[in-house]
Order: structure tokens, then sequence, then C-alpha cells
């Protein structure tokens, strides 16, 4: 058996001990049945984020899209819905329930942790008991609740959080453009919390991924070339997105737990080690190595062998 995370970006297959993750933004064309078509004849456990891309015109169209491109490759593929059941058609109960496939597998293993996964472009931060209060939650009741935070490690364009920035040593408050002229990836390439390796989004000028291309980028965010405002202040500008960025989601994840300490963390998606370190958390990669960077694909397939045990 094979788990498929169907995001608005990225398909992520756990094949065995192997990952692999496809860029396949669901806005453009999306080849998820060519992509699939090496799984066919295998079974499959399916869960899905990209419904909400804007190429749907609604999250019906997208799930419906996104079943049928799967079965069009693989006929016997099962959908893990938000009700915590699998399911063969499309429903509305698919919708984003990916979170809910990991919850649902590593809540015996740590009953009294928060979970917090931090992709590309979101991170989930999720109470792992009790498990049915988590049930037939919606992004919109996530959103509300402070279990879904709409920023990740690549994608988050830089101006969805920074407003101003501190230039010349903090001696000169300046505002930000609001362009897309940087996103995460050019921070934490920039900080050393990546490798250009996992710089794995398009860049917001079509230009490289070296250091000094995201340098350049972080610059045109307050209007100037690198050699304008020079490195320094490019790596203010990346520093202070970050600042941002850290508390913003330390601040939910204070909210999630309902305590007044940083609760016990499980930390995963290609940001565990950075959500670790920061955060003091346990890094799901120690446990699970690799899967840990697909590990909705990961854990769907394990609950739907757990579930053909019972």
């Amino acid at each position: 058996m094979i788990g498929i995370d169907v995001g608005g970006a990225n398909l992520k297959i756990v094949d065995g001990d192997d990952v692999i993750i496809h860029y396949c933004p669901l806005w453009q064309e999306s080849p998820i049945t060519k992509l699939l078509k090496p799984y066919a004849g295998r079974k499959a456990a399916v869960v899905m984020s990209g419904e909400l891309a804007d190429g749907f015109s609604s999250k019906e169209a997208g799930i419906a899209f996104i079943v049928n491109a799967v079965r069009a490759a693989i006929p016997d593929a099962r959908f893990y819905g938000t009700d915590g059941a699998f399911h063969t058609e499309p429903c509305m109960s698919l919708a984003a329930a990916n979170w809910l496939a990991s919850a649902d597998y590593l809540r015996t293993r740590f009953p009294e942790s928060v979970f917090v996964d931090m992709g590309s472009t979101t991170t989930d931060i999720i109470p792992l008991s009790p498990f049915d209060r988590l049930l037939s939650l919606r992004d919109l009741d996530r959103l509300q609740q402070g279990m879904l935070v709409y920023t990740g490690l690549l994608r988050a364009p830089v101006a969805s959080l920074l407003r101003e920035v501190c230039l010349d040593g903090g001696a000169t408050r300046t505002l930000v453009a609001n362009e897309l002229f940087a996103i995460s990836a050019d921070v934490h390439l920039v900080m050393g919390h990546i490798s250009k390796v996992n710089y794995a989004v398009p860049t917001p000028d079509g230009a490289g991924v070296m250091i000094t291309e995201s340098l350049q980028r972080l610059s045109r965010m307050v209007c100037s070339d690198l050699s304008e405002i020079g490195e320094e202040n490019a790596r203010a500008v990346a520093a202070a997105f970050w600042d941002e960025q850290r508390s913003v989601i330390e601040a939910e994840i204070m909210r999630v737990s309902g305590s007044g300490t940083m609760p016990d963390l499980i930390c995963a998606g290609i940001g565990s080690a950075l959500l670790a370190e920061t955060f003091g958390g346990r890094n799901l990669s120690d446990i699970f190595g690799i899967m840990t960077d697909a590990f909705p694909a990961f854990a769907v397939r394990e609950v739907a062998k757990r579930d053909a045990e019972a």
C-alpha cells in the first residue's frame, strides 16, 4: 500500500521506505493522474488539502477533481476524511483531512503532546488529545481556533507578516513593500535554516537560489537592490521576518495548548528541525526519518493498515 497527500502545491507519495515529492500546483495544469500512473494496480490511502486551490470554483469541485484524477490512475484508492473514516467517492468530509490523518496515527503514541507540522505553505498545530474533538473540523474552524496558521517554510510572502523593518543597525525604521518580491524560502536560505537544495518552489523573480539572489529579492522588499542597501540590511529584512513568523507560531501554540508554558511538541514537516530547535520539541525525523517530510502521506497509509487489521 502507498500513502498519498495531494496538496495545493505538492503531490507527496510514500512507497515503502521511500518518499517522493512532486511539485504539482493545482492552480496550473495538474498532472496528478500521470504522476500516479506508475502505481496502477496498487492499493492507496489518500488525503488531500489541494481542494482549496484557486483553480477550482469551490471545494466541492476541487474534491471531485482530485478524487477522479487519483482514481483514474489507481481505481481502488481510498480517501481519508475529517470524520476519521475512509471513503471511495467524493464527499465534503475529504476537504483538508491531511492534518487529521497525522493526528490519528500519533494520538496513541503521544497522547499528551501537541503536534506541529510546518510545511511549505502552512503550519498545523494540533493537540492530540482528546481525539474526538478534532473530528469534523473544517479549515475555517481550525483558523478560528489557531490550529491552522497560514505561514510556512517556503511559500509565505515576506509581506504577509512583515510591515516594517529597522535598517542601518536598527537606526532607520522602514516600511516594507506589499509585493511578492521575496518569500519565506529566501529568508530561511539566508539565515541558514535550509540549503539551496531545499528551496523547492519557484522563486518570485524567476532567478536562481544562490544566497546572493535571495539577498537581492529581500532587498526588493524595501524597494532597493542589494548593491544599494548592502548585505547587512538585506539580512535584517530576513531576520525581521523570521522574528514575526516565530512569534506568530509560538502564540498559536500557546493558544491551542491552553497552557501558560510551552507544551510537549511533536514536530514534523519540512520545517521540523527548525521547529524543534526553536521551541524545544521533539523532531519526528529522529523517529521516522525521511517520512516526516511527507508525514500525512505516511500517516494515512499507517492508519489504513491499522484499520484493515482491526
